[in-house]
């Protein structure tokens, strides 16, 4: 099989599970806007406070654990023991470390909500408080899935890490449905929450979270590890690891500034709404607007770029250039064929998307979502380029320069941040989306002229024009949706099953319209990415 070929294999596999997860993820998102309703303080109380296990996983070790594992674990597997101590070492540290400082995280909660939640509504602030309490201990289960999954990865090992979320995701949901069932009211104010309500809603998710690390354990005992506690970090190569972790936390506490800077404007903005009776887009929406933009990332550019990941850790370690510049073009052209229309059909359809998903009546709230999404979707392209480059670098152990991409990426996004703070309140969030976009091209323009300085030119020009030959037919099949739509009225699209046939429909004729004018084409990648599932269904 080409090198293309197991990349593509590899990908499809990860792609089955981020997929189902994604699926999972949506219906989590669309059943949470039934309880919280999609604007208003309640939402973005519970926002704030389920963001920050996130927040401050992320801060204490996440980008870390991602950037530095998957090399040193390669380099680890020549010793003689196969890497067993390094990785027994690597578990015995993470645990003592995330467990202490989930517990001083927790107890911090009060300070916490009041740093990322901008308002002067007592109720919001209490109710906030209370679903951080249950939530920040997600924090250590976090670490655990990181640390576990990437083992797992650097032994070529892929779909359980994958897959677990989706364990994560039905756990959530079981908790969501239970909340409906019990006859809970949905979309309370701040105010009329109760002790219960805030235990099943915050408790569940939480739990989901520990279930998606503790299940990678079955795995990994079937491969063969067996964990013991290993203290003491000489001897076994961290000192080149600790140097990628100074720069990769740099990155990680420039990035969660500017994530503070965003929470606050976009809280402050759904309290200014709430004192002027608006139905305006805050941080709850934005979130929901994130997790559609995020979609097509996750489904096809994560899973291709994690399984190139360690094919460019093995070829940076032997200075094998041609080989990096073959993957990193890999990573480039192959989730092109679905990018390029996912990020057409989420422009023009975004209404229509998030009425049927969000399906709420008014539909004001919905279309607030929206607001946010079309800006936000003309940033997935450079969002994934960013995302590639980055891992680029982290193959060679160097973290410094994705650092200085998030500082220009983080900071740009932030000035235009600021400045939306200044705008109505139903333009905050809008403004913001579209300043996070055009900060992930100037990181994407950044990231690859510093690849171009350390291994020379890898064909950008030609990957461009792969792109504006697929964006042609995307955007022809499109506008054909656009027009088959409204020919066939307003009407067609009034309740959510309705809805669901339409975004079908018109998905299934920008996909195949932009596949088969791609390969009249002339774009290769439409063969390289479907090939696999081709063969699969002619040996069927």
């Amino acid at each position: 099989m080409t090198s293309t070929g197991a990349v593509a294999r590899s990908s499809l596999v990860m792609a089955a599970g981020t997929f189902t997860s994604r699926v999972l993820g949506l219906v989590r998102a669309v059943l949470l806007v039934g309880v919280l309703g999609a604007t208003g303080l309640t939402a973005d109380a519970f926002q704030v406070a389920n963001t920050l296990p996130n927040n401050f996983y992320l801060l204490l070790a996440g980008g870390i654990l991602n950037a530095v594992l998957v090399p040193q674990i390669v380099k680890a597997s020549s010793h003689p023991d196969g890497g067993a101590e390094f990785v027994n070492r690597i578990l015995t540290l993470a645990v003592t470390v995330f467990l202490v400082a989930t517990v001083l995280i927790t107890a911090a909660a009060p300070l916490l909500v009041r740093v990322f939640f901008d308002t002067s509504d007592a109720d919001a602030l209490a109710l906030a408080t209370a679903f951080a309490y249950l939530c920040l201990p997600q924090v250590f289960f976090y670490a655990l899935y990181t640390v576990l999954g990437q083992v797992l990865n650097a032994n070529n090992r892929f779909g359980p890490y994958m897959w677990a979320p989706v364990l994560a995701n039905l756990i959530a949901l079981a908790g969501l449905i239970a909340f409906r069932r019990l006859g809970y009211p949905v979309g309370a104010a701040p105010g009329e929450w109760d002790r219960s309500m805030i235990w099943l809603l915050a408790g569940s998710a939480t739990v989901s979270i520990a279930v998606q690390a503790l299940c990678l354990l079955i795995p990994l005992r079937r491969m063969g590890f067996r964990f013991r506690a290993v203290w003491g970090v000489r001897g076994v190569g961290l000192g080149s690891a600790s140097r990628v972790a100074m720069w990769t936390f740099a990155a990680v506490v420039v990035s969660q500034l500017g994530y503070v800077v965003t929470s606050r404007v976009l809280t402050r903005a759904s309290t200014i709404a709430d004192e002027r009776g608006l139905t305006v887009p805050g941080l709850f929406s934005f979130q929901q607007a994130f997790l559609l933009f995020v979609l097509p990332h996750s489904l096809v550019t994560v899973s291709i770029v994690t399984a190139l990941f360690t094919r460019m850790s093995h070829a940076a370690r032997e200075r094998d250039t041609g080989e990096l510049v073959g993957d990193l073009r890999r990573g480039l052209l192959m989730p092109a064929v679905v990018l390029v229309p996912g990020v057409v059909f989420g422009v023009l359809f975004a209404p229509l998307v998030t009425r049927t998903l969000f399906f709420q009546n008014p539909t004001v709230q919905t279309d607030a979502i929206a607001l946010v999404m079309v800006p936000l979707f003309l940033g997935v392209v450079p969002y994934g380029w960013v995302y590639l480059s980055e891992r680029f670098f982290y193959a060679f152990e160097d973290a410094r320069i994705p650092f200085l991409v998030q500082c220009l990426v983080t900071g740009f996004a932030t000035v235009v941040t600021l400045l939306a703070s200044l705008a109505a309140p139903t333009r905050t969030a809008a403004v913001v989306a579209g300043g996070q976009s055009t900060a992930y091209v100037l990181g994407a323009v950044l990231g690859f002229a510093l690849i171009r300085r350390r291994v020379g030119p890898v064909g950008l020009g030609g990957v461009v024009g792969t792109y504006l030959r697929l964006l042609v037919p995307a955007l022809v099949s499109g506008l054909l949706g656009v027009l088959l739509v409204r020919l066939a009225g307003p009407g067609l699209a009034d309740d959510r099953l309705g809805g669901a046939l339409v975004l079908a429909g018109v998905g299934t004729l920008l996909m195949v319209g932009t596949v088969l004018g791609a390969h009249l084409l002339g774009v290769r990648q439409v063969g390289e990415l479907l090939g696999p599932v081709l063969r699969r269904v002619r040996r069927g």
